[in-house]
Order: structure tokens, then C-alpha cells, then sequence
């Protein structure tokens, strides 16, 4: 129910006196002013109006008689004169009786002409009655002749030409020349032509002191003047952009409470005659500022029961701010269904200005409907999958509170699966009680099946690695729900493959994923020259773009046969030789950054352990063991440092007889940056990098951004070490620069970086061109 002071509503005006603020009828009563005014009213003093004649009696029209109804009966009437005695009345019509009957018909020329003597006759004998009794019209002393019946028009009509060119016949169109007319003074060019003008805004100060808001800076953001940078094609056109700015500045006055502000505007042309600008004026007087005397929030009770007064930051006796009040409405309408409540509404609001005392009761109508608790899924439309799989994507059950932020994500999830042209997720009302004063409600998902294929392409390129080009095409629901193909091939300089995928993504779980791998490739760098072949089979449960979750994990086993070349140092050639691996691995990953693809903040730990062994011959065990860590810190709003720490080791086995893709290696744009492609660590004789059984990295990025561009200084360091302990010496450096380009996937990166003591064989400058951080 309303609070409404009594008093008020005793004098509160006529509807003539309302007015709309902040998009809602307002009051503006002025207490003690409707008493005053009527107090004062006095009837004028009476003066005698002046004597008039009666006015002349108006007759009443009479009425046109009407027609009798078709079935009245009428009386016989006797004709006054008989058929007969009218005929013998009527004189007969022959031209033995009017000769002019016989005569034919002149035509219209000549009806014409006589009407026109005739006229010009009537007009010679309304003259000459007029100067009877004048005597003779004469000219110089000399009588004028007069003038025959007729002479006058003859002499009008048979006047003859006495100009040679008049009755010379007209040229042909084709030799008709226009000469162009020529101008004594050149036009001045338009283009040239402007009104230079200044704007000078007077009684802003004093409210652009009392409000958060720089409303002098607010104003020259929209002013039409300040766009105009202080010119105009005329002075009508700086007394348009003058009168728009005028009621600008009431809008803007009027957001920050200040609703009987006056604003005035006005064009100084001083000093014009000297050459100087015109001057738009806007000249201010803000007068009081609005104060909320109470607020009122019309609402059944909420469970708990401080539910919209503890999310609504509205306060007595703060200003009525346009913003703020908007804000608070939006932060309910927000809050209610996060909280349970997911149809409530909020209504119009009511704001009751007092002009008198700069007062406003604020009243907010809020529909909260009733609580809910989730129930049933239920889908329609195009399915792309059924109601069991949209369980598994929904981040809650049957029986929790309802909270709309679930239902966002749950919706977010239905598109990250990429099957959907169109999907939407919405609570529907049941009337099933769910105790506890709940109800449920069933959530329907609407599905509209999208196109499940998709073409992508990737390229990317570094010193090293050379130029790599990778296409994939994908059927995202060859097997439902969400079991996908993909066919993948590199296309590269130094890489060469093609694989095929089997994954079923949120397998029994969200963002659990299974995955079936069957690839070949063919590699060609310094290090080593293999062909591969790889079986692989993974579990995941990842983090997404949608759910970064702070614990992550991922196990798998795969069966590789490969062909490579290594440095045989006791021969002091490069052999081939043939290695047949069979391995698990298994990561966790520990999570507390802000961003899965850009982070600003926070810290990230990974650790890999890969047991493996070689099956040629006996079975020859080993362990691969890696850590990553890595750190983000904001130092300003656009400035973050980061860095990054990589330690791994292989146990278990010599560097001989590993086969030389399982070793560790570092430099590359993924590495060390200032390298190539795995240059760093022990060489054979002909510089060609061979690996070794442990690694340590390290990384620092100052990284600056600028709208959707950045730039990043970096450096980096490392080395690779025969023994199975990194020794942490002998570590080399590398520096560069880089530049971020940031789209809604990820940033695109280009490094350029130099080694910091450049050795022998090594480039001066390496280029790195990738998606994504570094690190």
C-alpha cells in the first residue's frame, strides 16, 4: 500500500500541473503556494460597457416542406387550366412568324468579334456621357476629329506592324543559341563562406559542484556546438546547434535532480563589426536540487525479508539522480530472480515532487510472483540432442533454489556446443508445490538445430619452424549427442600430417570429454627427421571459456611407432633407427587467474607426469615429468606483468635410448624466444641441437594495452641440460618486443626478439606469429 501524506494530497494541484521526470508522471506541488494564490485572487473592479443599439429581431428560416410517405392518401385535386385551353394559349413557333429562325448560325469568330464591337461601343457611349458639356478634346490647341461607330475597334484589330522583325518568321530550334549571361562581379565561392563562433556557458558552477558527475565535461561530449569546432555555414545554423545545446543542458541539469532548472540562450554579436566571433550564450540558473524525502517499495514480503531493501542503494536524502534511480530498479529486477523469484517484475515508478521544499517521495510498484525451486527439463523445437543430455549440462537439480544466473549459464553451455541456429532457456510455472511456501518450475529448452559442420583453417609461422598451415573439418554431432568427427592435416615446411578424432564432449558430465586419436606425420627439423604414427585415447575435464574451473585434470594412454634419425657419436654419422612406445600420462592443472585466454591477474600450476617405455627389445621404462607455473599482476588498469617458471625432467632411462621426439628441447616462440626452433641445449658436431633429459624456462612480459591493440616486452631465458637434474647454469637470454592485435577469441601475436650474446650459428632476429599469449 502506498504512504501518502495526508495535508499533500489536500493540496495538491490540477492535472495542469504535472510534468514527466525521469520517464514518470511527477507531482509538483508547491505547498502553501495553491493557498496563498487563492488568498490574494480578488475580483477585478467592474466597468460600464458602452451603450449599444439593440440588435434586429433575427428571423426563424422556414422549413423546407417535406414529401408525403408514398402510402398516405392524398385528396383529388381539379387542375386549374385544362390540357386544351393551355395548348391554345401557347403561340405557335414557325419561321413564318420569326424570320430569325430561318437565318444559320454565325460562327464563334464571329459571335466574338460582335460581342467585341458591341462592348467597345457601350464603353465609347459611357465616355463621351461622361465629358458632355466639356467641348472638343484638343491636343496643343488642335481639335481632335472624332471617331466614326466602329473606328475604334478597327483600328485596334488591323493595327499595322511596323517593326520588320515582328513579322519575320522564327528561327529553327536547332540554330537557337543562348548566349551564357555574363556577371560584372564574380560569385563568391560558398565553400569559403562561414560564422565563426565561441560558446560561453555561464551559472553551470555551482551544480557541477555538487554532483559526481563533471557536467560541464558531460555537456561538451554532446553539445552540438562543441562538434561544430566553432564553426557555421550561417548564424542560423549556430542558433539551431545553440537551441539544441539549450535543451541539452535542461536534460542534463534535469538528470542530476535539478527539475526547475531555467536555462536561457541567447547570441552576443559584440565585436562582430571588428571581426571577432559571435558568442552562443547559454546562461543557467540550476535553482534547487531534488532530495528524496522517502522511499516506498510497494512489495509483498521476500523471504529473506531485507531482500530488496539490502540490494536497493537508494537512500533518504540523497539527490534524485537519473542514473541512480535507474540503476536500483535494474539492481532488483536483477537480485529478485538470482534469489528465487523468477517472474517478478518491476513496475512504474512514481516520483511526487514538492516544489515548495525540493522534496520527492519515491514509490516503486514490485511484483516478486511467487518462489520457485527448479523441477523438470522439457524440450521442443529442432532437437539437436534430448532433455537427458540438457540435464547433463545444467549446473543444478531438481529441488534447488532457483537462481537465474544457473539458467545463464545453462544457456551459455547449449551454445557453447555449437549445434544451435537459435536456443533458449525459460522457467514456465507448473503449481506444483515444492514446500516450504516454493513451487517448482520446469525449465523448457527451445531448440532450432544448427548446421554441424564446420571448415576451419590455422597459419602460423616461426624461426625454425617455418610456415605451418592446418586445415580440419568437423561433423560436431555425427553421433548424438555431441559425438564428433574430425578430420585434421598439416600442410607445413617442416611438418607434414593427417589425423582423424573421436570425441564425445560433456561425456556423462559437463565438460568432461573422451577422446579416440589416429594421426601420421611426417617432421623435419634440425633436431630430427621422423614418421610417426600415433594411437592415442584421452579423459579430460577441461576448463571453457563459459565455466574456468580452479581444478582440471587429464589421463590417457597412447601407443606410438615411429622412424627417426639421431647422432650416432661413436660412428659420428646420423642413424635411423626404429622405436615402438607405449605410454599413460596424467596433468592436473590448478587454476586461480581471471581469464582462461587473456589473464590480468592470478597464478596457474600445471604438472605433467608421462610414464613411458620403449617396446623394442625389452621393455625399457622411463618417466617424463614436467611443471609449469606461471603468475599475472596488474600494475595499472592497461599495464600487467607476467611471468612464467618451466622445469622438467626425464628419470629413468639415458639419453641413447630415448627416442630423439621424447626428448626435451627449448627455444621457439613456445620457448625461448631470440631461438629457433629447438636450438637450445647440446649440439653434435655439425650444430644440429639433439636434446637432453632435462629443461628449465623462464619468462617476463610487460604487457600494455591500448583498445583492441597491445604491445608486449619480453624477456626470456633457458637451457637444456644432458642430465636428468637441471643445473640452472649456462642459461641463455633472448629480448624482443611484440604486438597484440585482441578479438573476441583470443589475442593474435607477432614477436620479434634477438639472442641476448649471440653465439655462431645463430639468427640475429626471430619472427614468432601465433594465437594467444605466450603464456
Amino acid at each position: 500500500m502506498r504512504k501518502t501524506d495526508q495535508s499533500r494530497e489536500q493540496k495538491r494541484p490540477s492535472p495542469q500541473g504535472f510534468r514527466r521526470v525521469l520517464g514518470v508522471t511527477v507531482s509538483c506541488l508547491a505547498l502553501g503556494w495553491t493557498a496563498s494564490a487563492a488568498a490574494q485572487q480578488v475580483d477585478p473592479p467592474q466597468v460600464p460597457a458602452p451603450a449599444a443599439e439593440a440588435p434586429a429581431p433575427v428571423k426563424e428560416p422556414i422549413a423546407a416542406p417535406t414529401a408525403p410517405p408514398p402510402e398516405a392518401a392524398l385528396p383529388e385535386v381539379a387542375p386549374i387550366i385544362g390540357d386544351e385551353e393551355f395548348e391554345k394559349a401557347i403561340p405557335p413557333i414557325s419561321a413564318e412568324n420569326d424570320a430569325e429562325l430561318d437565318r444559320p448560325l454565325e460562327s464563334i469568330a464571329d459571335f466574338e468579334k460582335r460581342q467585341a464591337a458591341e462592348a467597345a461601343k457601350a464603353d465609347d457611349n459611357e465616355a463621351a456621357d461622361t465629358t458632355a458639356g466639356a467641348g472638343t478634346p484638343e491636343v496643343d490647341g488642335v481639335p481632335l476629329p472624332a471617331l466614326a461607330d466602329g473606328d475604334a475597334v478597327e483600328a485596334i484589330g488591323d493595327a499595322p506592324i511596323s517593326d520588320v522583325e515582328l513579322a519575320a518568321p522564327l528561327p529553327p530550334i536547332e540554330s537557337f543559341n543562348v548566349e551564357p549571361v555574363v556577371f560584372a562581379e564574380q560569385e563568391t565561392d560558398r565553400e569559403n563562406v562561414s560564422v565563426a563562433y565561441t560558446v560561453q556557458v555561464n551559472g553551470l558552477d555551482a551544480a557541477d559542484d555538487s554532483t559526481d558527475v563533471d557536467l560541464a565535461d558531460l555537456f561538451g561530449d554532446l553539445s552540438a556546438l562543441y562538434d561544430g569546432d566553432g564553426k557555421g555555414d550561417n548564424a542560423a545554423m549556430v542558433r539551431a546547434r545553440l537551441t539544441a545545446d539549450g535543451e541539452l543542458m535542461q536534460r542534463i541539469l534535469a538528470s542530476e535532480g535539478y527539475y526547475d532548472a531555467q536555462v536561457s540562450t541567447r547570441i552576443d554579436r559584440q565585436g562582430r563589426e571588428r571581426g571577432q566571433p559571435l558568442t552562443a550564450v547559454i546562461d543557467v540558473v540550476p535553482g534547487k536540487r531534488y532530495t528524496f524525502s522517502d522511499i516506498v517499495i510497494d512489495a509483498k514480503p521476500t523471504v529473506p525479508p531485507t531482500l530488496i531493501a539490502d540490494n536497493f542503494p537508494l537512500a533518504i536524502g540523497e539527490p534524485i539522480v537519473a542514473e541512480r534511480v535507474q540503476g536500483a530498479e535494474a539492481a532488483i529486477a536483477l537480485k529478485l530472480p538470482e534469489q528465487g523469484y523468477p517472474f517478478a517484475k518491476v513496475g512504474q515508478r512514481d516520483i511526487l515532487l514538492d516544489g515548495a521544499t525540493g522534496d520527492g517521495v519515491y514509490t516503486l510498484p514490485v511484483d516478486i510472483g511467487p518462489r520457485a525451486r527448479f523441477g523438470a527439463i522439457e524440450t521442443t523445437g529442432d532437437l539437436a540432442f534430448d532433455a537427458e543430455h540438457v540435464e547433463v549440462l545444467a549446473r543444478f537439480e531438481r529441488g534447488d533454489l532457483y537462481d537465474s544466473r544457473m539458467v545463464d549459464d545453462l544457456r551459455q553451455a547449449l551454445v557453447a556446443t555449437g549445434l544451435f541456429a537459435t536456443v533458449a532457456a525459460e522457467p514456465q510455472r507448473t503449481g506444483e508445490s515444492a514446500g516450504d511456501d516454493t513451487e517448482y518450475v520446469t525449465m523448457l529448452v527451445t531448440q532450432q538445430a544448427g548446421p554441424p559442420r564446420t571448415i576451419a583453417a590455422s597459419a602460423g609461422y616461426g624461426t625454425g619452424e617455418g610456415l605451418r598451415l592446418e586445415g580440419s573439418w568437423t561433423h560436431r554431432n555425427m553421433f548424438p549427442p555431441e559425438g564428433a568427427l574430425i578430420v585434421r592435416g598439416v600442410a607445413g615446411t617442416q611438418e607434414q600430417g593427417i589425423g582423424v578424432t573421436l570425441r564425445r564432449s560433456n561425456a556423462g558430465r559437463r565438460d568432461r570429454t573422451f577422446e579416440l586419436v589416429s594421426e601420421a606425420t611426417r617432421s623435419n627439423y634440425n633436431a630430427f627427421e621422423a614418421i610417426t604414427g600415433r594411437v592415442g585415447v584421452r579423459m579430460s575435464y577441461d576448463s571453457t571459456p563459459i565455466w574456468q574451473k580452479k581444478l582440471t585434470y587429464a589421463v590417457g594412454a597412447e601407443l606410438i611407432a615411429t622412424s627417426e634419425d639421431d647422432y650416432d657419436f661413436t660412428r659420428g654419422v646420423r642413424d635411423r633407427d626404429f622405436y615402438t612406445i607405449f605410454g599413460l600420462s596424467g596433468q592436473v592443472g590448478f587454476d586461480r587467474t581471471d581469464s582462461l585466454l587473456d589473464p590480468t591477474k592470478g597464478f596457474r600450476v600445471t604438472a605433467l607426469v608421462q610414464p613411458e617405455g620403449s617396446l623394442a627389445g625389452r621393455f625399457s621404462p622411463y618417466a617424463r615429468t614436467r611443471l609449469d607455473v606461471s603468475g599475472y599482476y596488474p600494475v595499472a588498469d592497461n599495464i600487467v606483468l607476467a611471468g612464467r617458471v618451466r622445469v622438467g625432467s626425464i628419470l629413468g632411462a639415458a639419453r641413447e635410448r630415448l627416442a630423439p621426439s621424447r626428448r626435451f628441447y627449448a627455444g621457439g616462440g613456445g620457448s625461448v624466444r631470440g631461438f629457433g626452433y629447438q636450438q637450445l641445449g647440446p649440439k653434435d658436431p655439425n650444430l644440429d641441437p639433439i636434446g637432453g633429459r632435462s629443461v628449465n624456462e623462464a619468462a617476463v612480459e610487460a604487457r600494455y594495452r591500448f583498445g583492441n591493440f597491445g604491445i608486449v616486452g619480453f624477456v626470456d631465458a633457458g637451457q637444456v641440460y644432458r642430465g636428468s637434474t637441471p643445473t640452472f647454469d649456462n642459461l641463455r637470454f633472448g629480448a624482443g618486443i611484440g604486438g597484440r592485435f585482441y578479438t573476441n577469441f583470443g589475442p593474435m601475436r607477432l614477436d620479434v626478439a634477438t639472442p641476448i650474446n649471440r653465439q655462431p650459428g645463430e639468427a640475429k632476429i626471430s619472427v614468432y606469429v601465433s594465437i594467444g599469449q605466450a603464456f
